[in-house]
Formats: structure tokens, sequence, C-alpha cells
């Protein structure tokens, strides 16, 4: 470059912004190709594609990703064929056309072809095969995506229901097929389509085999297993077995004694009152989107709901959060189109806890992560062996030499690189897995070395260092998650989405709180039981109590109905979506015609006379009307097929009119079945 920069007169020293803009050209681009490039610079742009070509290292090209980004084609504009290939056309519709319409809309135009007597004899089979095989995608509720969908962009679920579709379609009988979770990400209606499909695959003659925490799924099984009774060390038994009555009439399992009614979930009397501090996104457009003007109150708990596929991640996470993260911490991350984010200066932090790993490699753990072994490591460097031999904190970290076993470099396993096939770790044969060298291991505090405080389990580990008030604060929180059965030194690989999530809730509420955080969760109850969710709700309860906002991204009508605020979107996902149906308190939402969350919703506000019960007294519901209609400079409201203000205050109806005609006769009145 500096040889570049002589050549061409380039003063290195001026920010790049000052220097000519074609000297700024040759710098990112390099000379002109027509030039001979005698300095050997083509430019940093070109540079940098090297670099990430020939890149050994995941992580730095991971690193290099980040100040990339994705544009569409200029010649295909996103549709990659050349022009010939487009020209052919069926129905109007070119073959890009046709995969980049909804999988619902994509069906119609292929069920509406005609053929002439000529064509019918080529088209007529591959039409009907086209046909059977969008029936079986719009089957298990994915009508809202596109063929031409990009594969990364999926989530687990979405992925799980593709291949489940393709296996309904293959029709084999005598297969067993195994389901981890696959109702992730989807809302009850489509749940249930879902459940249909596999009833299909069951009648086939084949067995299916469900992993799953869902209600309606464990109650259309024909066999359930239930494991526990508790989680790690304290599971792994068979407590029940038989049929979803059966499970429910043993008092051992806790699965059980939730669908039975006998334990119930966590509910709150009454909602918290609203502050009158809103966030308002106004103009959010992107994806599918339509022109949203919303508003979230701040200081309490909203729940973002919707079927799937209804806009909620892309409010949610592609535009309000990427808004105030480039507002707050200056992030380069683009925002979805919207045209304002109005609020933001009534909260000093933004924290998205979503469930992605909270390490990558077998070093980071619990104890890392949470930020407890530091303090550990001191107390071990404090005890009087360590001063005798001294020993600093440093000895006890097995990322650096001194303490560590070097013949596995502190990993406690050793990787052995296999030719043709996937690398095979093996524990180390010289620490046993133990980390550290013998010198280390025998500074012991309370009988424990630093290895053994690493293969406690965490709620074994709070009472061996509750003496250590930063020690014990932590360790404390992650037992309120939950999380009590992990061990510290767990390898994080192995942790779960639902545990890796409440490891950040726990590392969050473990800081100080300052009351003015915005905290984003994307469907923190994935993975997670009824017993689990109460934990859950418990924990966002205490940071939506210490005046933090709370907004999540949820199906799951215990959390929904715990809100102190809901927002609707629908009424249908893709095209069809991105509205707002209804917000407001969960009753109000249980009570609104079109919602599907609303129906869904209404068994818990519906007594055993079938009618609406009030869930706030009725001064709660106008001071939110109130509130409302008092925030300054903002947009109305929308609904769903309406322009009309929502501010102004509802018309009551009567009794009648609030019954709940879908209301299922086996549900109790507090809720549970």
């Amino acid at each position: 470059m500096h040889l570049a920069a002589e050549r061409y007169k380039i003063d290195l020293k001026l920010p790049f912004e000052d220097l000519p803009v074609k000297h700024q050209h040759l710098l990112v681009y390099g000379p002109p190709k027509n030039e001979a490039p005698r300095t050997g610079f083509h430019g940093i742009l070109s540079y940098l594609r090297d670099s990430i070509d020939e890149a050994r290292s995941e992580g730095y090209r991971e690193y290099m990703m980040n100040f990339m980004s994705a544009t569409p084609c200029p010649v295909c504009r996103g549709k990659r064929l050349r022009p010939e290939s487009l020209a052919v056309k069926i129905g109007g519709l070119s073959i890009a056309d046709f995969t980049s319409l909804p999988l619902n809309r994509a069906l119609s135009a292929a069920i509406n072809l005609s053929f002439t007597a000529r064509e019918a004899l080529v088209a007529e089979r591959i039409r009907r095969e086209v046909v059977e095989r969008l029936e079986f995608l719009c089957a298990v509720g994915l009508n809202y995506l596109s063929l031409d969908r990009n594969a990364a962009t999926l989530s687990g679920g979405e992925g799980q229901r593709i291949r489940l579709a393709t296996q309904i379609g293959s029709r084999l009988r005598g297969v067993l097929y195994v389901l981890d979770e696959p109702s992730i990400g989807l809302h009850q209606r489509d749940n249930g389509r879902l459940i249909q499909a596999l009833e299909r695959l069951r009648d086939l003659g084949n067995t299916v085999l469900v992993v799953e925490h869902d209600e309606d799924t464990i109650r259309h099984a024909d066999y359930v297993v239930d494991l526990g009774p508790g989680a790690g060390r304290l599971g792994g038994c068979v407590v029940a077995e038989g049929t979803p009555a059966q499970i429910m009439a043993t008092p051992e399992s806790l699965t059980g004694r939730y669908l039975s009614g006998a334990a119930t979930m966590l509910q709150r009397t009454k909602p918290r009152t609203l502050t009158g501090k809103w966030l308002v996104v106004s103009g959010a457009r992107e994806h599918n989107l339509h022109d949203l003007t919303i508003r979230i109150p701040l200081g309490v708990m909203t729940v973002v709901t919707g079927v799937s596929g209804s806009g909620k991640s892309t409010l949610i996470n592609d535009i309000l959060y990427r808004s105030l993260a480039k507002t707050i911490y200056g992030s380069r991350e683009e925002p979805g189109a919207h045209d304002a984010v109005k609020g933001a200066e009534q909260i000093d932090k933004v924290v998205r806890i979503d469930q992605s790993p909270i390490g990558r490699t077998p070093r980071s753990n619990p104890a890392t992560y949470t930020q407890v072994f530091s303090p550990i490591r001191d107390l071990f460097a404090m005890l009087p062996e360590s001063r005798e031999r001294g020993y600093k904190a440093g000895r006890f970290s097995f990322n650096v030499s001194g303490g560590r076993c070097e013949a596995c470099q502190g990993d406690g396993q050793r990787r052995i690189e296999m030719n043709f096939m996937p690398d095979v770790y093996v524990q180390c044969e010289v620490c046993n897995g133990r980390r550290y060298n013998q010198e280390t291991l025998a500074v012991k505090f309370h009988g424990h070395s630093i290895a053994d405080i690493l293969d406690l389990t965490i709620e074994d580990a709070l009472p061996v260092l509750a003496d250590v008030p930063q020690v014990r604060q932590k360790l404390q929180t992650l037992v309120d998650v939950g999380l009590g059965y992990v061990r510290l030194g767990q390898s994080a690989t192995t942790l779960s989405g639902g545990e890796a999530q409440r490891m950040k809730l726990a590392r969050e509420l473990s800081k100080r709180q300052t009351g003015r955080t915005l905290y984003l969760l994307d469907e923190p109850t994935t993975g997670l039981h009824f017993d689990d969710v109460r934990k859950l709700l418990e924990v966002l309860h205490r940071l939506a109590d210490l005046g933090n906002s709370v907004i999540i991204i949820e199906h799951n009508l215990d959390v929904i109905r715990n809100a102190d605020w809901v927002l609707d979107l629908g009424p249908e996902g893709g095209e069809d979506g991105g509205r707002i149906v209804g917000e407001g308190r969960p009753a109000k939402i249980a009570a609104t015609p079109g919602s599907y969350t609303g129906q869904f919703l209404m068994r818990y506000y519906t007594g055993s006379d079938g009618r609406l019960v009030k869930a706030e007294p009725e001064e709660d519901v106008l001071s939110v009307a109130t509130e409302i209609g008092s925030v300054p400079n903002t947009p109305s409201l929308q609904s769903a097929g309406s322009d009309s203000p929502a501010a102004k205050r509802p018309k009551k109806r009567s009794a009648k009119e609030k019954t709940s005609k879908g209301a299922a006769p086996w549900k109790k009145k507090t809720g549970r079945p």
C-alpha cells in the first residue's frame, strides 16, 4: 500500500473521508485494470477477499463476515437465472415468479393451471406431483414460506417440518420416525395441523416417537413416557408411562399434575399499571409488515404473539432491536424498513436474550460465562497452601500454562484426528479429565480441589461457596432460574438452547439494575417443561418488577396470559399477515373477534357457565384507555381490516356477546384442564 501511495501521491496521514474521491477509489478498488500494477497493490477489497478465501480459522472468517452484507444481484435482480430461462412461462409465471410465491398461493396457482389435451399428456402428472407436495407443506403450517426461501433463514422448527412434509409424501410404511420438539415456533392454531400430520404418519402404519412438552401434543398421544422426577442427576428415571389419562392419574408425575390441574401455572391476580411511557415504531414495512405503527408500554412485560409467519420476529428483532442498538450502541447492523422509533431516550440499555450458545468451544462453561470462575480462583489463591507455594490466581486457570495439565492443554480430553472420518475425543489419560496437574489439585477448599468445584452441580456448589458473596449471589440466581442441576464446569457446547437462554437471563439478573433496561426474548419457552416455564415466568416478573421493560415473542398461552400487555399480529402468515389484530390486556385479546390467539386464550377467561370472566377491575381497563389516549405525538392504533383509531373507549358488550363458543367444556375456571 505504501508503494502505491508513493506512486499515486496519496497522503496516508489524512483521514480516509478527507482524501479526494479518486484516491479513495484507488485505495479501495486498486489501480485501473489497464494499468500495470507495478506496486503489487490490488486494492483493500481484493486483499480482504483473498484473506477470507484463504483463512484457515473459522473464527476469523466469521469476524470478517460481520463487515459484509448480502445484496441482490444487479443483473438478474435476485432471480438467479438468465433472461432466456426466465422467458419460459406457464400460466403467465416464470419459474422464478412461481418459486417466489408463498406456498398457499403457489398451491392455488398450480391447481388452476390448464393445459390442452396434448400438453396434459406430459404436464398433468408433473402438476399432480407439485400440487401434492405443496399440500403437504401447507398441512404442516408452512403456507407462509416461499420455495425460493434461503435455507439459512429457516428456523429449526421450520426445517424439521419441511423434512416431515417430505416423509408424509413418501408414503413409507413400517418406519420409526423420531422428532425432537416439532412444535418449535408454532402457534396453537398451526400446532393442530402438525398433530394431524403426525397422526397421518401413524395411520400409514409407522411408529412416531416425539420428544415434546406441548400440552396438546401430549394429550393427543397414544402412549406417553414421562421421565424425571427432576433434571440432571435428579432425573433419568421413568416416573410414569401409559395413556395421557394414566399419566394424569400418577401423583409422582409432575407432567401429569400439570395436565390434570393439580399443579397450576403462576398467574398474577392483576396486571401491572401502565407507566405512561411508550416505545413507538412507525411505518414498519419490512418483509410482510403492512406499514405498521405500533406502541409498546415501558416498565411492564409485553408479549408479541400471532400465527407463524405473521411478522413478529421481523418487527421486534429486525426493526426494533437493530434500531435501538444503532441508537444506543452505534451498531453497524441496519434495521429493517421503517420510518422512526420514538422513546429510545427512556431506556439506557437494550439486551436481546436468544437461544444461541453461550460459548462455541469446550473451554466455555457456566462458571466462566457467569464470571464466578475469577473469584473462585482468587479464593484458591488466598488459601494457606497456595501462599506457601507461591501460587497466584492464574495457577488455577485451565486456559494458561502453569497449573493445567499440559498433556491435554487443560481441555480434559484429547482430540484424535481420523482420516476420512470426524475427529474423535477421548479422555486425557494423564489427568483423567480433571484438567489440572497434581500440584494444583493438592490445594483444597473444604476438601474440594478446583477440579472438584467445577465438577459440582450449581445447587451443590452453593453451600460450599456460600461465604463468597459475589459467587453466592450468582449461583443463587442460577438456581432460581431452574439450572441448579447443571455442573459449574459443564461444557457450553452440551447445553441446550433453553438452558443457554436461562443462563443469559441469570447473568443479567445478577448485574446491578438501573430499572431502564429493555429485554427482548424470542420464544424463551422452547424446550421447557411446564414447571420450567413457571420458573421462567418468575424470573421475567422479577425483571419487570425492578422497573425494566420485557418484550417477549411467544406462542405459549401461559406466558401470554401473564403479560401486562399483548400485541397480536396477523391475521394470517406471510402476505396475509403483518397487521395488528388486537392489542391490550390479555383479557381484551381473548375477547377480540378474528384473533386466533384470542380464541385459544379464551379458555382461561371463561367460567363453567361458558361466559367471559372479568380478569381485572373495570377501572383498570379505563385507566389503560386513558393512558393510551394521552400519549402525545403518537399515531392512532391500527387493527386488522380497519383504519379507525383504537384509542376510543370500547363499547360495552353484553355477557351474551362475550360468551366463548369454542371453549373446551373440560377446562376448569382456573385455566387448567
